[in-house]
C-alpha cells in the first residue's frame, strides 16, 4: 500500500490484519485447506501486469515460491479471475487438467480451487483464492460461492477505505505474509498405546487408546479383532494381518496409514516386544511373546505425553506453516540435534536434509491432497543415530502434518532390505519436471516469434528469479534481436546484427552449442575483458537455442544478484533452451508464411477505391494478431452502370489459401458487378464458382447496388452481419435483410434482395465479423456497440468540424487498432450519398 513513514508503517500493518482475516474467513467458508490473496504487485522491477500473493493461509510460503508473483496473461485460474472480473472454480484435478493444464502441471494433486476476484470500482482489486479438498469428477460438491462472493465484496470495500478510495495505491510490494488458520477442533488426546498376545489373542490398551477411540473403558472387549475393528472397520483385515506378520518377526516398515469410520486418517504402528511390552534389544533373538503398538491420530493437534517416545521411529508433527510442534526422542536422536532445538523452528531451519527438491514436491502433496506420501532420504554428511538413510512417510490431517522416520535398518522391501538413500518410486524432483512441462504446453499456442518471446517473458523469469530476458536469432549469419526485457534502454543497441565471429557471450553459446553461466558480473568481466556490462551485482546465463542440430540463436538470462546455478538448475534451463528453440524455429517457419500470405493479400486488396461524384467511400483493413494474422477479409467498390456496386466479404479460415480464395472471389465479383447484374445474381454466381474452385472453404459477403441519383439502394447478404444505416439527425441501426446461406456451401442458394432509399448524408456501413465480435460476448453486443460509435462519428461529422467519411472509419477502427489482441482480421467499408452530387 503507498505512503510514506510512519503513516506508510500504520497503513502496511492494517492492510496485512485485513488480507491475513479475509483468508481465514475464506478458509472456512469453503471448506478449505489453504487461502490467499493476490493484489497488484508494486515492488521495485514489478510492471503493472504482475500480480503478488500476498498473504497465503494454510501452506508454507517457501513450498508456494514459484506462484509469488504471477504475469496476468498467464493461463492460471487466479489471473483469469482478475483479468475478466469473474470467478473461477475447479471442483477436481479432471477439471483443472482440462482448463487450465499448466496449472495443474506445476501443482499435480487432488484438490479443489476456486477464485473470487475482489471488485473495487472500475475492475478487481485482487484475486481471493482457497483450494479445498477435491470433489468428485462430476464437481456435484455443494459450495458457498455467494457467501465466498460476499467475502470478496467486503474485502474490496474496506481496501479501497483503507486508500481512501485510491485503486493505485492497493499494491503488494514483498514478499507474502504467511497466517496459521485457525485450528479445526481443540485438542484431544492423540495418541494411545496397547501390547497383543498372539496366542491368547488379549489385546492390553491403555486409557488413552479408549479416550482416542471414542470409547468408555468397559466398552473395549480386549481382542485383537475387537480392536481391528475400533481402529478401522472397513480395513480390520489389514491390522489383522499386520499382527500376525509382526508376532512372526516380520513388522511393517512404516506405519500403516488407516481410515476411522468416520472417515478420519489414523496412524498403526507396530514391533515385536518382550514379555513386559518393552522393545527388545538386537540381542533378544528369542521368540516373540507379544506386539507392541501406538495408534496415532495425525489430525489431532498435539500428542499427549511422553508414549511416542517409547517407537523405535522418529516421530515429529509440523503445523499448516511448517513449524514443527512435536518431536520425539527418536526423531531428536536421528536428526541429531536436542529435541528442545527442534520445537518451534520450521522444517527448513531444523531438517534442512528434508527440504528442497524432491521433498518440497512431497510435502506440498501432504498438504494440498489426503493421501499420505511416503519416499526416503539420505542424510547427508555421514551417520547420524547409527543411520543415514530414513524411510519418511507424511501423514496429512486437518491441523497437523505427523511424519516418520523409520531407520535404514527396517526398511524392507522385497529382495531384501533398501539401500540408504533409496528414493523410492518419488524419483528425482518432480519440481525440475514442472518447469519444462509448463513451458511446453504455454509454447504451443505461440506461433510468432512475439509469442514465444513473451512466454519465455512470463513463464521462465518467474519460474527462475530472472528480471531480465533477451532472445537473439541467427540471420544470415548474424544474431539479430528480437526480444528484449528488463536491460537499460539502449543498453543492447550495439550488440543487435552482431556477426558469427564476435567475442561475446550471447555468440560463443551458439557458437559451441553449449550453455554459459556466470555466478556474477565480475566472473563475467574476468571471462570477457572489455565487455560491457548492464549491472554492478547479478548473475547471467546465456542459453544456445539449437533445434535438431540447427542453430537458431541464443537466449540472455539476468539475475539481480549473485547466484549459483546448480548442476540440476543446469540441466533444467538446458532442456527449456531446446524447447525454445524448437518454438522459434516453428515460429519463424510461420513467420515467413505470414509474410507472403500478407504480401498475396496487398497486392490482391484495392490500393483505391472507385470514385463517384455522388458518393463518398472509405474502407479499412487490419490484420488479426493472433495466429496466423492474414486472414480472408476484402472489401471493393466497382463502378456499375451509372452507379456502384458495393461488396464485403470473409474467407473462412486464415493463411495463404484464405488469401488466394479471397482474391478469386474479389475478382469474381469485381466481374459479375461489371455487368451490371443485381446483387443477388452476383451473390448466385460467385457462389457457384467457389463451389466449382472446391477450396475447402466458404465465405460470407454482402453486396450492394447504389444509384447515387435516386439514392435507390438494392442489398443481398450471404451470411454475412448486417449493415448499419446511419440516417442525418437519426440514430444508427441494423438493417434488417433476410440473407442466404454462405457462399460454397449449396449451389441452389438463393439470396433475396431488400430495397430502401439512401437519404442524402445518410452513412451506410458494411463491416466483417472481426470488428464486432469479442471471446465470451455476444455479437449483437458487439455491433450495438459498433452502431453507438457510429452514432458519435456521425454526429462529430454533421456538426461540420472538418470529419470527413475516412474520419468516422478511422473512429471506427480505432479500438480493434488500439487492441493488445486481435483474433480475427478486420475490414470496414462505409458509404455516404452526397447531397450534392
Amino acid at each position: 500500500m503507498a505512503g510514506s513513514g510512519e503513516r506508510a508503517v500504520r497503513t502496511r500493518a492494517r492492510l496485512a490484519a485485513l488480507l491475513a482475516d479475509a483468508s481465514t474467513a475464506a478458509l472456512r467458508a469453503a471448506g478449505g485447506r489453504v487461502a490467499g490473496v493476490y493484489l497488484r504487485a508494486g515492488g521495485p522491477g514489478d510492471a503493472p501486469d504482475f500480480l503478488r500473493l500476498a498473504v497465503l493461509a494454510g501452506l508454507p510460503g517457501p513450498l508456494f515460491r514459484p506462484w509469488w508473483r504471477v504475469h496476468v496473461d498467464r493461463p492460471f485460474p487466479v489471473c483469469d479471475a482478475y483479468r475478466l472480473g469473474l470467478p473461477v472454480v475447479l471442483p477436481n484435478a479432471t477439471e483443472a487438467v482440462r482448463r487450465y493444464p499448466q496449472f495443474a502441471a506445476g501443482l499435480p494433486f487432488p484438490f479443489a480451487s476456486v477464485h473470487m476476484p475482489v471488485p473495487g470500482g472500475g475492475g478487481p482489486l485482487g484475486v481471493l483464492a482457497v483450494l479445498r479438498p477435491s470433489a468428485g469428477d462430476d464437481g456435484d460438491e455443494p459450495l458457498d460461492r455467494e457467501l465466498l462472493a460476499r467475502l470478496a465484496e467486503g474485502l474490496g470495500t474496506e481496501l479501497l477505505a483503507l486508500a481512501d478510495g485510491d485503486r493505485g495505491a492497493i499494491v503488494w510490494d514483498g514478499e507474502p505474509q504467511c497466517v496459521r488458520p485457525p485450528a479445526a477442533r481443540p485438542p484431544q488426546a492423540a495418541v494411545g498405546r496397547f501390547t497383543w498376545d498372539p496366542g491368547t489373542h488379549a489385546v492390553r490398551a491403555d486409557d488413552r487408546l479408549h479416550a482416542l477411540l471414542g470409547l468408555a473403558a468397559g466398552d473395549f472387549a480386549g481382542t485383537d479383532t475387537a480392536l481391528a475393528e475400533a481402529l478401522a472397520p472397513a480395513e480390520a483385515y489389514r491390522v489383522l494381518a499386520a499382527l500376525r506378520e509382526t508376532a512372526a518377526g516380520k513388522p511393517p516398515g512404516a506405519p500403516l496409514s488407516l481410515r476411522a469410520a468416520d472417515g478420519a486418517s489414523r496412524l498403526l504402528d507396530l514391533w515385536p516386544a518382550g514379555d513386559g511390552g518393552a522393545l527388545p534389544s538386537p540381542a533378544d533373538g528369542g521368540g516373540v511373546a507379544r506386539v507392541g503398538g501406538v495408534v496415532f491420530d495425525p489430525g489431532r493437534a498435539a500428542l499427549a505425553d511422553g508414549a511416542a517416545d517409547q517407537l523405535p521411529q522418529g516421530v515429529f508433527c509440523l503445523d499448516r506453516l511448517g513449524t514443527i510442534v512435536y518431536a520425539n526422542a527418536a526423531a531428536a536422536r536421528f536428526a541429531g540435534r536436542a529435541r528442545e532445538a527442534l520445537l518451534g523452528r520450521t522444517l527448513w531451519d531444523a531438517l534442512p536434509w528434508l527440504t528442497g527438491p524432491p521433498y518440497d514436491d512431497h510435502l506440498r502433496g501432504a498438504l494440498l491432497s489426503p493421501e499420505p506420501v511416503h519416499f526416503h532420504v539420505r542424510r547427508p554428511g555421514g551417520s547420524h543415530g547409527g543411520y543415514d538413510g530414513f524411510a519418511v512417510s507424511v501423514h496429512p490431517g486437518d491441523d497437523l502434518l505427523t511424519c516418520t522416520l523409520v531407520p535404514a535398518s527396517r526398511m524392507e522391501a522385497p529382495g531384501g532390505p533398501r539401500p540408504p538413500g533409496h528414493t523410492g518410486a518419488a524419483g528425482p524432483s518432480m519440481a525440475a519436471a514442472y518447469r519444462p512441462i509448463a513451458l511446453a504446453i504455454a509454447l504451443t499456442d505461440a506461433v510468432t516469434a512475439q509469442q514465444v518471446s513473451a512466454v519465455v517473458m512470463q513463464e521462465l523469469l518467474p519460474a527462475f528469479g530472472g528480471r531480465r530476458l533477451a532472445i537473439y536469432l541467427l540471420q544470415e549469419r548474424h544474431l539479430h534481436l528480437a526480444w528484449e526485457s528488463g536491460f537499460p534502454p539502449g543498453f543492447l543497441e550495439p550488440f543487435d546484427g552482431v556477426a558469427l565471429d564476435a567475442r561475446i557471450p550471447a555468440v560463443e553459446t551458439l557458437a559451441t552449442g553449449r550453455p554459459l553461466f556466470f555466478e556474477s558480473m565480475r566472473q563475467l568481466a574476468e571471462t570477457y575483458p572489455g565487455l560491457p556490462l548492464d549491472a554492478e551485482e547479478g548473475s547471467r546465463a546465456f542459453l544456445p537455442l539449437i533445434a535438431s542440430g540447427r542453430p537458431v540463436g541464443s537466449c540472455v538470462l539476468g539475475f539481480d544478484g549473485p547466484r549459483g546455478f546448480g548442476a540440476e538448475e543446469r540441466t533444467v534451463l538446458t532442456a527449456l533452451a531446446g524447447l525454445i528453440a524448437h518454438a522459434m524455429e516453428r515460429a519463424r517457419r510461420y513467420d515467413s508464411e505470414a509474410a507472403l500470405a500478407r504480401g498475396l493479400q496487398q497486392a490482391l486488396l484495392p490500393s483505391r477505391l472507385s470514385a463517384h461524384p455522388g458518393v463518398e467511400t472509405a474502407g479499412r483493413y487490419l490484420p488479426g494478431t493472433e495466429g496466423l494474422d492474414v486472414g480472408g477479409d476484402w472489401y471493393d467498390v466497382v463502378e456499375s452502370g451509372d452507379g456502384l456496386a458495393l461488396v464485403i466479404g470473409d474467407v473462412q479460415g486464415h493463411g495463404v489459401q484464405a488469401a488466394a480464395t479471397m482474391g478469386q472471389l474479389r475478382s469474381a465479383v469485381r466481374a459479375f458487378a461489371l455487368g451490371d447484374r443485381p446483387p443477388d445474381e452476383v451473390l448466385s454466381g460467385t457462389n457457384h464458382l467457389l463451389i466449382g474452385l472446391d477450396p475447402g472453404q466458404f465465405a460470407s459477403c454482402c453486396c450492394l447496388r447504389l444509384d447515387p441519383a435516386t439514392g435507390l439502394t438494392r442489398i443481398a447478404r450471404a451470411g454475412h452481419p448486417p449493415p448499419l444505416l446511419l440516417s442525418p439527425g437519426g440514430r444508427a441501426r441494423p438493417l434488417d435483410i433476410p440473407g442466404g446461406v454462405v457462399l460454397g456451401v449449396d449451389p441452389g442458394a438463393r439470396y433475396p434482395v431488400t430495397e430502401l432509399i439512401l437519404e442524402p448524408d445518410a452513412i451506410l456501413a458494411l463491416y466483417t465479423d472481426g470488428l464486432v465480435e469479442r471471446a465470451g460476448a455476444d455479437i449483437d453486443d458487439g455491433i450495438a456497440d459498433l452502431r453507438r460509435a457510429l452514432d458519435r462519428a456521425g454526429a462529430a461529422a454533421w456538426r461540420r468540424d472538418g470529419l470527413t467519411l475516412s474520419g468516422v472509419a478511422d473512429r471506427l477502427t480505432a479500438a480493434a487498432r488500439h487492441a493488445d489482441a486481435r483474433p480475427d482480421d478486420v475490414a470496414l467499408l462505409l458509404a455516404r450519398r452526397l447531397r450534392h452530387g
